[in-house]
C-alpha cells in the first residue's frame, strides 16, 4: 500500500498540473506527425502479415516456415501493442479517420473489441492498481500476484498458472471480463455469464477459425505446416505481449490500493496513482515499437489516450517532475523487471509468512523454501 503522507493533498494537486500541462502541450501539437506514423506502421504490419502468409504456404521449405512465423510473429505484435491497443485507447480519434477510431476499431486478436474497452480501457484505467475493482492488479484471477488474495495450497501451482496465462494470453483476455473465479466461487451464476460469454464464441470462434481451419485449407498440402506456423506466431505474441504488460504492472515496488484510501480521488490523486502503480523498462527504439511503446507504462498510465510514439520524450519531462516532488519513477531493464516479476510469482506461490522472514531472498531461495521447510522437518523428527 501506498504512503499516503508522502505528499500533502496540495502538492498532489500541483503535481497534477504539472502532469496535465504535458498533456495540454502534446494535444495542442497532434497533427500530420502522428497520423503518418500510424499509417506507416499500419502499412508495415500489413506487409509483415501478407508475407508471413505466403510463406507459410511454402512451410514445407523449413527456410520457408521459418520466415513466415517470423514476419507473422511480427505482424500479430504490431497489430496488437502498437496499433490496435493504442488505436483502441483514442491515441488517433482527432485524426477523424473511421477505420482508426477507438469505437470502430478490430484487431487480430481472440478477445472482442467491446470486452477490451471494457475490461481495459475503463476498468484498468480507471482503478489502477486498487484492489476490489482492477482485475488486472491481482493476477486476473488466474494467479496470486498480492498479497490481498488469500493464499491457498491451489497457489503452489502459481508459476505454472503464470506461465499458462502467458502462452494463452489471447485467450486470457477474451475470457477476462467473465471473471470466472467468481463463477467457480459461487459469486456469479450462469446467467451472468451468457452475455460475456456471446462475446467470447463469437470472436474467438472468427479468431481460431482464421487461423487453424481457414488458413491451413487454403495452403493444401501444407496444411499442417501452416496451422503449426499460426500456432508459434500466436504463442511468440502471447509470450512478448504478456511479458510486456508484467514489466509495467507486476515488478517489485509497483504498489496496489485499496478502494477507501481512493475515495473522493481528484484528477491530480489519479496521475499520483498511476505513478506509484507502474513501472517501465529501458529498450531501443524498435523495442519501443514492439511493445506498443508500453516500455513507457507510466507514460501511458498517465497519458493513456496520447499517441503512444510520444511517449519516449514525454518521459524526460514525467521524470524532472517526479523527482521534483520526490515521487518514485519505476525503471529497470527488461531482463530485470522479469525477474522481479517471477521473483514475485514464486514468493506469491508460498504461505505469506515463507517470504516475510526472507524479504531479501532471491528466486532460487524462494523456490527452494518449501524442500528446505520439509528437511528441518525430517531433521527435527
Amino acid at each position: 500500500m501506498p504512503d499516503t503522507k508522502r505528499l500533502t493533498p496540495e502538492q498532489i494537486e500541483e503535481f497534477g498540473k504539472e502532469m496535465e500541462g504535458i498533456r495540454a502541450r502534446v494535444v495542442a501539437d497532434l497533427g500530420e506527425r502522428d497520423a503518418t506514423y500510424i499509417r506507416n506502421l499500419i502499412d508495415v504490419q500489413k506487409k509483415l502479415e501478407l508475407a508471413g502468409r505466403a510463406m507459410l504456404f511454402f512451410g514445407w521449405l523449413p527456410p520457408a516456415w521459418l520466415g513466415g512465423i517470423a514476419a507473422l510473429s511480427l505482424s500479430k505484435i504490431l497489430d496488437n501493442m502498437e496499433i490496435g491497443h493504442n488505436v483502441m485507447h483514442g491515441q488517433y480519434d482527432f485524426m477523424q479517420d473511421p477505420a482508426l477510431t477507438s469505437k470502430n476499431f478490430d484487431w487480430d486478436n481472440s478477445i472482442h473489441a467491446d470486452s477490451w474497452l471494457y475490461t481495459h480501457n475503463y476498468m484498468h484505467h480507471t482503478f489502477t492498481n486498487i484492489i476490489g475493482k482492477d482485475h488486472d492488479a491481482t493476477g486476473y484471477g488466474a494467479f496470486r500476484i498480492t498479497e490481498e488474495t488469500p493464499w491457498h495450497p491451489i497457489w503452489l501451482l502459481n508459476p505454472v498458472f503464470n506461465l499458462a496465462l502467458q502462452l494463452t494470453f489471447q485467450w486470457g483476455t477474451a475470457l477476462q471480463e467473465l471473471q470466472l473465479e467468481k463463477f467457480i466461487s459461487g459469486e456469479k451464476s450462469w446467467d451472468d455469464m451468457k452475455e460475456g460469454l456471446a462475446r467470447v464464441r463469437g470472436k474467438g470462434g472468427k479468431q481460431a477459425l482464421k487461423d487453424y481451419v481457414i488458413f491451413p485449407l487454403l495452403s493444401g498440402p501444407g496444411a499442417p505446416f501452416t496451422f503449426a506456423g499460426n500456432v508459434v506466431a500466436n504463442v511468440v505474441r502471447n509470450l512478448w505481449a504478456s511479458n510486456v504488460i508484467w514489466c509495467g504492472h507486476f515488478p517489485e515496488g509497483v504498489e496496489t490500493f485499496s478502494i477507501e484510501e481512493t475515495e473522493n480521488e481528484t484528477l491530480a490523486g489519479w496521475h499520483y496513482r498511476q505513478i506509484l502503480g507502474s513501472a517501465n523498462f529501458t529498450g531501443n527504439r524498435y523495442v519501443d515499437i514492439l511493445s506498443g511503446n508500453l516500455t513507457y507504462q507510466i507514460e501511458h498510465h498517465a497519458f493513456p489516450d496520447l499517441p503512444a510514439h510520444r511517449y519516449r520524450e514525454i518521459s524526460a519531462e514525467v521524470k524532472v517532475i517526479c523527482e521534483k516532488y520526490g515521487i518514485p519513477y519505476h525503471e529497470e531493464s527488461m531482463a530485470r523487471q522479469v525477474y522481479s516479476t517471477w521473483k514475485k510469482v514464486f514468493r506469491h506461490a508460498l504461505p505469506d509468512h515463507f517470504y516475510t522472514q526472507s524479504p531479501t531472498a532471491t528466486l532460487a531461495d524462494i523456490a527452494m523454501l518449501p524442500v528446505r521447510t520439509v528437511q528441518r522437518q525430517l531433521q527435527a523428527a
